[in-house]
């Protein structure tokens, strides 16, 4: 890898030689009040047509001839800042921004190139939200959640009723790479997937990438969203948070030593334990069980230097269920949860060359222990991660953007332990299958802008996973019963994959307001996700690719068309795509749960997406808001399911709409209304029943070939923020929403209940439908100071 970065950066010098005459501009764009850097704050010299965005660390660098230039630095929600540079020399400095008040209707010419970035920029598939965004959509009970604003994206759709699990233009759940501060999150929901793990007080940014993927992000087919945190303000101390109908949060921020050093500790915890403890009466069989989840994120940076900045940061999260059962002596105790470590550092080696190394661990663990009596047991399972890795971004030329780099992860597998004991007799039997594997990546990435109409994105990226010991393979006989082994020691090789996976995409622009996009893209998955349910549950299994599981590839294919209208007030997209994925992995027919290596029920087969994706996004204004539609299909195909046909995947949805919108009344009062509408999910039902032997037993159809109702909900919130006085200090915000305004009782699932006997003709079977919630109102009260 080193070689690689070498020759990259050799090639790179070579870019860099240029005329004596040309200087350069570089720096970091920051919040004028608490110092925090922007990411994508776009940097742009009047007449001169260039300009750069910031990296995700705020850092910029722009070359030109020598010359006196206007420059405006622009950025979503901040005012634009105008200032003249005399460029005859180079000049390191930074810039800073000063927030927009709330209606403040303000246009101006050099707002430009970020409003229009939808535009001008070669990227598709890629959508940015802001906090504000996410905290002006009305939830369920008032909990502010992120995944659920994705989800009202075209492209993107959700698990069912109120969960956060996302389906990115038809692939599952494990084909998103979900990143918190560059750490790899495994499992994003609280309460069984109705929340997710991300406490929107503690997040700074959040980007969706699903089409288009930069050579920098692997090791999944459908998406990327990159989440990250907070640095902390460098100025003062602040504290925030609210209390909620099910959870309160706190968040305090501020500085270790002012302008050098900051830290931000954020905290959240749901009370559902302790508004049903008095409903539990102590003669109850069920006193004592419980269940409540908690989240905490922590950060801490220290600037060194001008060229010098790290940054630590930190997730820890829990699901606590408890139940108790008195009178079978019977108890169990389920956590599951994250953690994750990420350490940082940034380093500028010249006005044109910005690395950030990561070191990052993380680890996803569920457990599930129960007692009855003096019998003991406990089934653990969980993944583990240690990764390093290494990121530079070279600004060659205003036309080029060279992004380069590479990484290793060192996996460990937990697919299934189990151990118990009675009295004295203990028992460890041999099921820990545990697996260990060796990820690499390595990537090349040039934004290149050829002319003012024609711009790309090329990348390549070379990956390769290494299945080690220690490992058994067994041989078995025709019964089932292992024969033999083959044994391979600690970190010997057991089986490798590896590939090349191109990216490119291209913008061509037909005038300042109009582009036409395409991008093709190769991805490269090697471990995957065993779920038997349509959501992400604690109990889904994460497995390597090994000698028997080949990792999922896939090839996308989209294009679009971008308008922009009324000086880019209004955006407008129409994207179409195509998405072919091999070695999908299902479990057998007649699966059932066991202890044993869950590779031995694997079957694998092949995936095939594809549709339309109509975005209509008005930004700026006292209205403001978005549209989107997605007309999609999606299919899979396993030799040995379904009789060899294909059949819709569970992600497939036809028709998905969603209408979401922001009115600012006044100073005070700020309305929100979101309306979903789609097409119900698609599910296998019992087609026939027969008595055999006095038990009914049921006939199923074939593979997803029937459809629950279609799915539509309206939600509306108002939010309250009273008059503060200009230098007060206290700040407060009261949030009504209501969940579900109509109250739909939306399917969540079909069960077929019976009455009567059929000894006597007087057995009847009627199909019900199980919904969850119907209108839910809600109070959250949030203060800052």
């Amino acid at each position: 890898m080193m070689r690689f970065l070498a020759i990259v950066f050799g090639v790179c010098c070579v870019l860099c030689v240029n005329a004596q005459e040309k200087f350069t501009l570089s720096g970091y764009i920051k919040d004028s009040l608490s110092g925090e850097t922007l990411i994508g704050a776009t940097v742009s010299v009047n007449g001169h047509g260039k300009s750069i965005a910031s990296n995700q660390f705020g850092f910029f660098s722009i070359t030109l001839p020598r010359g006196t230039y206007p420059v405006y630095i622009t950025f979503t929600g901040y005012q634009a800042l105008e200032l003249v540079i005399d460029l005859d020399r180079n000049i390191e400095q930074n810039f800073f921004l000063i927030t927009k008040p709330v209606l403040q209707e303000v246009i101006v010419a050099a707002a430009r190139r970020r409003r229009d970035e939808n535009v001008t920029t070669a990227q598709m598939g890629k959508i940015d939200l802001s906090i504000n965004q996410v905290k002006s959509v009305p939830v369920l009970l008032g909990e502010t959640d992120l995944l659920k604003t994705l989800q009202l994206l075209p492209g993107v759709r959700n698990a069912g009723e109120g969960n956060t699990g996302l389906y990115v233009r038809g692939g599952g759940p494990d084909q998103n790479l979900i990143l918190l501060d560059d750490a790899i999150v495994y499992n994003t929901g609280h309460l069984f997937g109705f929340f997710s793990i991300f406490n929107s007080d503690a997040i700074k940014n959040i980007s969706l990438v699903k089409g288009g993927m930069s050579a920098q992000y692997g090791g999944r087919l459908s998406s990327v969203l990159d989440v990250a945190m907070k640095e902390g303000n460098l100025n003062k101390f602040e504290a925030e948070g609210g209390i909620g109908a099910i959870a309160s949060r706190l968040s305090i921020q501020g500085p270790i030593k002012k302008n050098k050093s900051s830290f931000i500790v954020s905290g959240r915890r749901t009370y559902i334990d302790l508004l049903t403890k008095p409903f539990i009466s102590k003669n109850s069989d069920f006193y004592g069980s419980g269940y409540y989840f908690y989240d905490f994120n922590a950060k801490v940076n220290y600037i060194f230097s001008d060229k010098d900045r790290l940054y630590l940061s930190g997730y820890f999260g829990r699901d606590v269920f408890t139940y108790r059962n008195s009178r079978r002596a019977f108890k169990a105790d389920i956590p599951w949860g994250n953690s994750t470590a990420t350490l940082r550092w940034n380093h500028v080696f010249n006005r044109k060359l910005f690395a950030n190394t990561t070191l990052v661990y993380n680890d996803y663990a569920f457990s599930f222990g129960a007692t009855q009596n003096d019998f003991n047991i406990k089934l653990s399972s969980g993944i583990h991660d240690w990764s390093a890795k290494t990121d530079l971004d070279f600004y060659a030329s205003p036309q080029h953007k060279l992004r380069f780099g590479g990484s290793y992860t060192y996996h460990t597998f937990t697919p299934n332990v189990l151990s118990g004991n009675q009295g004295d007799n203990q028992f460890y039997p041999d099921n820990t299958m545990k697996k260990y594997a060796g990820e690499i990546g390595i990537y090349l990435q040039d934004d290149w802008e050829i002319s003012q109409r024609i711009k790309v994105n090329a990348g390549l990226r070379y990956s390769r996973f290494i299945q080690m010991g220690p490992y058994k393979i067994f041989s078995k006989d025709i019964s089932g019963n292992k024969t033999d082994s083959v044994s391979f020691g600690r970190n010997k090789t057991v089986k490798s994959y590896d590939g090349f996976e191109p990216r490119f995409t291209i913008r061509y622009a037909l005038n300042d307001q109009t582009s036409l996009k395409a991008a093709i893209t190769r991805n490269i998955q090697y471990i995957h996700l065993v779920s038997n349910a349509g959501s992400t549950l604690p109990t889904d299994l994460w497995v390597p690719s090994t000698y028997r599981v080949k990792p999922q590839l896939s090839w996308q294919y989209a294009a679009g068309l971008f308008r922009n209208f009324n000086n880019n007030m209004l955006e407008t997209s129409v994207e179409v795509y195509y998405k072919k994925m091999d070695n999908q992995i299902e479990y057998r027919e007649g699966y059932t749960p066991s202890l044993k290596d869950p590779e031995e029920d694997f079957v694998f087969g092949k995936g095939w997406s594809y549709g339309t994706e109509l975005f209509i996004n008005k930004t700026r204004g006292k209205f403001t808001g978005w549209i989107g539609y997605t007309l999609s299909w999606s299919w899979r195909q396993f030799d040995t399911l379904n009789d060899g046909k294909k059949y819709p995947s569970k992600y497939d949805r036809r028709h998905d709409l969603s209408v979401v919108g922001t009115y600012q009344l006044n100073k005070k009062w700020k309305l929100s209304g979101v309306f979903v509408y789609g097409s119900g999910n698609a599910v296998s039902l019992p087609e026939r029943f027969y008595v055999i032997g006095g038990i009914l037993t049921q006939e199923y159809s074939k593979i997803n070939q029937y459809r629950l109702a279609p799915y539509h909900r309206m939600d509306l919130s108002a939010t309250l923020t009273p008059h503060t006085k200009p230098n007060q200090r206290w700040q407060q915000s009261w949030v009504f929403s209501i969940y579900n305004v109509y109250s739909r009782l939306n399917p969540y699932f079909v069960y077929f209940s019976q009455n009567g006997s059929p000894y006597d003709g007087s057995l009847t079977i009627e199909a019900q439908q199980v919904s969850l919630f119907p209108i839910i109102p809600a109070v959250t009260w949030n203060f800052k100071f």
